[in-house]
C-alpha cells in the first residue's frame, strides 16, 4: 500500500513508536489521527504535524474511544484506510501479578486490537481494502524474561494478527505485525525510578539481547513493510534466527533461556 493520501489512526501516538509513526506517515503525505491516553502528549505530536494530524485522548481499549477516533478521522479527512494498533503497556511481573494488572495488560495489549478490528474490518471488507498494523513484540514470538503479562499478551497479539490475516486477507484487508526487540521508549526505560525487580530484570534482558533502536528507525521500517504488504515486521533481523532456533529444538531453547535468565540475575 502507498500511504500517500491515506487516512490513518495511530494509538499510543503521544510518543515512542506511535509518535514516530505519526511523523513518518505525515512525511509520506498521509493524514493522521493521533490517539493517546495522555492528552497533552497526543496534542503535542499532532500539533507539530500541522493540518495533516489531529489528536484525541482516550483509552485505546475502549469501544467508545475507538469509535470516536474513527468518527474524528472521517469528519476531518475521510474514511480510515490504516489502523496502527500501537498502544501497549509493559507493567507486570511474575506469579505475584494481581488480577487487575492482568486485566489491564489483556485490555491494552490484546483486546484493543480485537475491538478496533471489530469496528473497522467489516467496513474495509465492504470497501475492498484496508490495513491493520499490530504492534506486538519479539516477546510475542519468543518470550519476555521478568514479565509474564507482557509475554502472554504479546503472544496473543501475534496470534490475533495471524488470524486476521488468514481470515480476511482474501477480502482485501492487509495485516502486518510488528515484533521489535529493544526500542528506546518509556516502556523500556521509564522516566521515574519506580521499577520493580522484575521490571529491571526485563529491561536488562532486552538491552543485552541486541541493539536498542530509536523509534524513528522502527517507524521507517514499518512503512517499508506496509509498502511491501509484508506480514511480519522484524526491525531486529536476528529475531528470525532466534525464532527458528526456538522452533527447531524447543527444549534446547528453553534450557538456553533459563541459563540466560540466571546470568541476568547474577546466578
Amino acid at each position: 500500500m502507498d500511504v500517500a493520501g491515506r487516512v490513518a489512526i495511530v494509538t499510543g501516538g503521544g510518543g515512542g513508536i506511535g509518535g514516530a509513526l505519526a511523523h513518518a506517515l505525515v512525511e509520506a503525505d498521509a493524514k493522521v489521527v493521533v490517539t493517546d491516553l495522555d492528552a497533552a502528549s497526543a496534542e503535542s505530536v499532532a500539533g507539530a504535524l500541522g493540518e495533516a494530524a489531529v489528536a484525541i485522548a482516550g483509552d485505546a481499549s475502549s469501544d467508545d474511544h475507538i469509535d470516536a477516533a474513527v468518527r474524528l478521522a472521517e469528519s476531518t479527512y475521510g474514511p480510515v484506510d490504516l489502523y496502527f494498533a500501537n498502544a501497549g503497556i509493559g507493567r507486570g511481573g511474575g506469579l505475584d501479578t494481581d488480577e487487575a494488572m492482568w486485566d489491564l495488560a489483556l485490555d491494552v495489549n490484546l483486546r484493543s486490537h480485537i475491538r478496533a478490528a471489530r469496528r473497522l474490518v467489516p467496513e474495509w471488507v465492504e470497501r475492498g481494502g484496508g490495513y491493520f498494523v499490530s504492534t506486538a513484540s519479539a516477546a510475542g514470538l519468543l518470550t519476555q524474561i521478568g514479565n509474564a503479562p507482557y509475554s502472554v499478551t504479546k503472544h496473543a497479539a501475534v496470534g490475533f494478527a495471524e488470524w486476521l490475516n488468514i481470515t480476511h486477507g482474501d477480502d482485501g484487508v492487509r495485516v502486518s505485525c510488528l515484533c521489535p526487540m529493544g526500542v528506546d521508549t518509556k516502556l523500556l526505560r521509564p522516566d521515574d525510578d519506580s521499577a520493580t525487580a522484575d521490571q529491571k530484570l526485563m529491561q536488562r534482558a532486552v538491552e543485552t539481547a541486541g541493539e536498542v533502536l530509536t523509534p524513528g528507525a522502527v517507524a521507517a521500517i514499518v512503512l517499508e513493510a506496509v509498502a511491501d504488504e509484508r506480514f511480519l515486521i522484524l526491525p531486529h533481523a536476528e529475531v528470525l534466527d532466534m525464532y527458528r532456533q526456538k522452533g527447531a529444538d524447543y527444549d534446547r531453547w528453553l534450557r538456553g533461556m533459563r541459563r540466560y535468565q540466571r546470568s541476568l540475575q547474577g546466578r
